[in-house]
């Protein structure tokens, strides 16, 4: 091309391909961002793009990376023939691995696919199977020794006895897994750096976690005892769906967490730790700020009596969230025994005042007296309440119903003058 300046010529050639002319620290910025599936196509562009994505050290694949509008090709061939490529061509380190394989049945490349990651110092690790065809991790897997983040779903595991566990690892997530309740105990142990676990699986054993440096931990699942023990740092806590019916003395079991500053617990947890409520921890939850409670039914005595403990026993708490399930027992025992501990309990928070809360909320409220009770202690003892939301139970009781239960809550006494609270009734 031919430019000219007043009287004078002078040329000045544009490349033909100016996709090629960009620095290569250019292109990588532009193809890391890009989905896989995005970054492979741009080999097309020119010459220099063709195998860019080669290098990329993040890589995820998925089902829709392998799906084809084509019904002649199996999506057990697509992937197949996606993983000779990417075994084959890739080059240099690959630090972080995404594979989902959803629905797919056959995966005969796996098992290699795993040892060529063990090579290419892999330090974060996805892998989720299909639900009905757990994936047994080759040997290979457990020689990946640079891995930091590890997230595990349906899968067996088996280590070869010389294993000693991942002595790096940061986070682990196992979701559903096969795996002894003795490895499990060893893997957490043997993982010196740990500070995030994930544990959603069924184990039928007493298992007993030491993570000094643990940070988080959230469980799932169904097991007979849990002991959390050397967990100096531990701050967020969820304990979810433990039913095999063990029990556990709450103030023994929360006595090991000082740095605790979120807790969840659901119906049945809470049970879990009803073994021997007192109405108030010898050793306080000074660090706790936000409670969360889920399908709990204020109206079994084990469980009043276990909320009313932690809110007592929690002087900093900011947040808390309780979702309440009506049993709908009826009994009248019971009630006569809840209307009584209700008295007890009101009177015992006559030297406690909730100083940092500030947000609380309230779903499945159907208006019965345990509810009414919760709601007008919390606004009698928070002087720094800024919101209260408060959700009716769905298909519970009518809308006069919930006009009235409306009506009681407005005539509550409220420490804070900022508090707004806002009653769903519709």
């Amino acid at each position: 091309m031919m430019h000219k300046k007043g009287k004078n010529h002078s040329c000045r050639i544009v490349p033909p391909d100016i996709l090629s002319y960009l620095p290569e620290n250019v292109i990588d910025a532009i193809v890391i961002h890009l989905p896989l599936r995005d970054a492979v196509r741009t080999s097309i562009l020119s010459k220099k793009w063709r195998y860019t994505w080669c290098r990329l050290q993040k890589l995820t694949l998925d089902q829709a990376f392998w799906k084809t509008t084509n019904n002649l090709i199996s999506p057990t061939i697509r992937f197949t023939d996606i993983m000779y490529h990417l075994l084959t061509l890739h080059v240099g380190p690959l630090t972080k691995f995404t594979l989902s394989i959803g629905d797919l049945r056959n995966c005969p490349k796996i098992d290699n696919l795993i040892c060529f990651l063990s090579r290419n110092g892999i330090q974060h690790l996805v892998l989720q199977f299909p639900k009905d065809n757990l994936y047994k991790l080759p040997s290979s897997f457990f020689t990946c020794f640079q891995i930091r983040h590890l997230s595990l779903h349906k899968c067996l595991i088996n280590p070869p006895p010389a294993f000693k566990g991942f002595d790096k690892l940061v986070a682990l997530e196992l979701c559903e897994v096969t795996i002894s309740s003795k490895f499990l105990v060893s893997l957490i142990s043997y993982s010196p750096l740990l500070e995030q676990l994930v544990l959603q699986s069924s184990i039928s054993d007493h298992i007993q976690i030491k993570a000094p440096k643990l940070i988080s931990f959230d469980f799932t699942g169904s097991l007979k005892l849990i002991s959390l023990m050397d967990v100096p740092l531990l701050a967020k806590l969820s304990l979810v769906d433990i039913d095999e019916g063990g029990s556990c003395d709450i103030a023994k079991f929360l006595e090991s967490f000082p740095a605790l500053e979120h807790l969840h617990l659901n119906c049945y947890s809470v049970q879990f730790l009803a073994g021997k409520v007192p109405k108030q921890l010898l050793s306080p939850l000074n660090c706790l700020k936000r409670l969360y409670l889920s399908d709990i039914c204020l109206d079994a005595v084990d469980e009043a009596s276990c909320v009313l403990c932690l809110i007592r026993s929690s002087p900093y708490l900011q947040d808390i969230e309780i979702q309440l399930y009506d049993s709908d027992s009826g009994d009248d025992d019971v009630m006569e025994e809840l209307a009584a501990l209700e008295s007890r309990e009101v009177e015992s928070f006559s030297d406690v005042t909730l100083n940092h809360l500030r947000a609380v909320k309230l779903t499945g409220i159907i208006g019965l007296v345990p509810e009414m009770e919760l709601i007008q202690l919390l606004l009698a003892k928070s002087p720094m309440l800024i919101r209260m939301l408060i959700e009716p139970g769905v298909g519970h009781n009518s809308p006069e119903t919930r006009l009235k239960v409306l009506a009681e809550i407005t005539k509550f006494r409220r420490a804070s003058s900022k508090a707004e609270v806002v009653y769903k009734v519709a």
